[in-house]
C-alpha cells in the first residue's frame, strides 16, 4: 500500500508509535511540519505538545518532562541547535533521554530557510561542551525515518542520553510516494527503573559502561538530578576520585557498545574498486546512480551510513575493504569526508561537495565513478 506523505508526518507517526507522549517545540522552517503533525495526532495518544516561546524553553520543557519519566521529542533547525546547545549538555550530565530532531537547511546563522543542506554533521557531533559521544541517525528515505525515528527513542531510553536524528529540509517538507509495508517498526525499549527504594543511588553503576536505573522526579523513591560533577547520590563533587569516573562513564556507556549503535546499508560488488561511502540525502541519490551505472557495465559498491555518530568503525572498515577508492558525496564544504580520509589513509578518497542549495547531480556523481 502506498502513500503520500512529507518526511514531517512520517517522523510524527513514528514518534507517537515509539511511544512518545511529550513534545516541545519552537516553530522554525523546515522543522516546523512536525510541530504541526503532531498537534493534530498527539492529543488523540493521550500525549502532551507544547509550543515554547523560543527553542531554549522548548528543550527545557522536554528535560522535565523525561526527569518525571515521559518519553520527550522535539525538532528543530540549525540555529535552535545552536540555542539547545547547553540544555543538550545538561540532558547528557544528568542523563535524561529524549529526541532531538534536526532538519537541516543552509547556513550559517538564518542561511536558507527554505533552502536544503546537510551542514551540521560535525556540529551536531560537538554541539555542547565537554566533547562527549553524540549518538546521532541519520535517514535517507521516509521510509527509514519511521524506522530510525523509533530506533532513536529506543537508543535514548536504552543509554539515558539525548539522541538526534538528523534529517534535512527535502525530506522533512517534501511530499513524497511512500511504501507503507516498508515501515518497519522495531521493538521497543524501555528506560531501567529502580526498585530499590531503600538503597538507591540515581546515578549508580559497578562498570563505567552500565547504564543507572531510573527513578522519575515526583515519585516514591527520592532522587536528584544533578549538572554538575557528581557523585553516584546526585551531589555535586569535585574530587577527581569522583568526578574522572564519572565523566568516563559518560563516555563508556556509549563508546562500549557501538556495535548495539551502528546502522549501515550495503550493496557491494566484491569485483568493483570503487565504493561510494554516503548519507541522508545524498544516500538516496547513491542508490539510484549505482543501480544506473551497474546496467551500462560499471562496477560499483555503495555503504549508506545510517548512524553518523559515533562514527560506525566496525562497518566501515568491514565493509571498504579491499575497495581502492572511496567517493563521498556531501552537501557541505566536506565534513564526513574528514572522518573517512582519517580512516582510510591509504585510499584514494574523493570528495563532492555542493553548498549552493542544490543536490548534487547523478551526473556529478557518475564523473567521479
Amino acid at each position: 500500500m502506498l502513500e503520500f506523505v512529507t518526511g514531517a508526518e512520517v517522523i510524527a507517526r513514528a514518534a507517537i508509535d515509539a511511544g512518545c507522549n511529550f513534545f516541545a517545540g519552537y516553530p522554525i522552517t523546515p522543522a516546523t511540519g512536525i510541530l504541526l503533525a503532531l498537534v493534530r495526532s498527539m492529543p488523540k495518544a493521550r500525549g502532551v505538545v507544547i509550543q515554547g516561546e523560543d527553542e531554549i524553553a522548548s528543550i527545557g520543557f522536554c528535560i522535565g518532562a523525561s526527569s518525571v519519566g515521559m518519553k520527550p521529542m522535539t525538532a528543530t533547525s540549525g540555529p535552535g541547535i545552536s540555542l539547545y546547545s547547553e540544555n543538550i549538555g545538561f540532558a547528557q550530565m544528568a542523563e535524561l533521554p529524549m529526541v532531538i530532531v534536526n532538519v537541516q537547511r543552509m547556513g550559517p546563522a538564518t542561511g536558507g530557510a527554505t533552502t536544503n543542506a546537510e551542514g551540521d554533521i560535525q556540529f551536531i557531533r560537538w554541539v555542547t561542551s565537554g566533547g562527549y559521544p553524540m549518538i546521532v541517525l541519520s535517514p535517507t528515505t521516509v521510509e527509514e525515518a519511521y524506522e530510525l525515528t523509533i530506533d532513536a527513542f529506543n537508543l535514548a531510553e536504552r543509554f539515558r542520553t539525548p539522541v538526534v536524528l538528523s534529517t534535512c529540509k527535502d525530506l522533512v517538507m517534501n511530499r513524497s510516494t511512500a511504501n507503507i509495508s516498508k515501515y518497519k517498526k522495531p521493538p521497543l525499549a524501555e528506560r531501567t527503573y529502580a526498585k530499590d527504594e531503600k538503597n538507591f543511588l540515581p546515578y549508580n553503576y559497578d562498570k563505567l559502561d552500565e547504564v543507572p536505573p531510573f527513578a522519575p522526579v515526583g515519585g516514591d523513591i527520592l532522587t536528584r538530578i544533578n549538572t554538575s560533577t557528581h557523585n553516584k547520590a546526585g551531589m555535586l563533587s569535585k574530587d577527581p576520585d569522583i568526578a574522572g569516573p564519572a565523566l568516563l562513564h559518560l563516555n563508556e556507556k556509549i563508546m562500549k557498545h557501538m556495535d548495539e549503535i551502528e546502522r549501515v546499508d550495503t550493496d557491494l560488488d566484491d569485483t568493483a574498486e570503487t565504493v561510494i561511502v554516503a548519507y541522508g540525502s545524498m544516500g538516496r541519490a547513491s542508490r539510484d546512480v549505482v543501480n544506473e551505472v551497474r546496467k551500462g557495465g560499471s562496477k560499483v559498491s555503495l555503504i549508506v551510513v545510517k548512524s553518523l555518530w559515533p562514527l560506525p568503525l566496525k562497518s566501515l572498515k568491514r565493509y571498504v575493504g579491499n575497495h581502492k577508492k572511496i567517493i563521498v558525496p556531501e552537501l557541505n564544504l566536506g565534513q564526513y569526508v574528514l572522518e573517512i580520509e582519517r580512516l582510510f589513509p591509504d585510499k584514494r578518497v574523493v570528495p563532492i561537495n555542493r553548498v549552493d542549495g542544490k543536490l548534487i547531480s547523478p551526473e556529478e556523481i557518475k564523473e567521479k565513478i
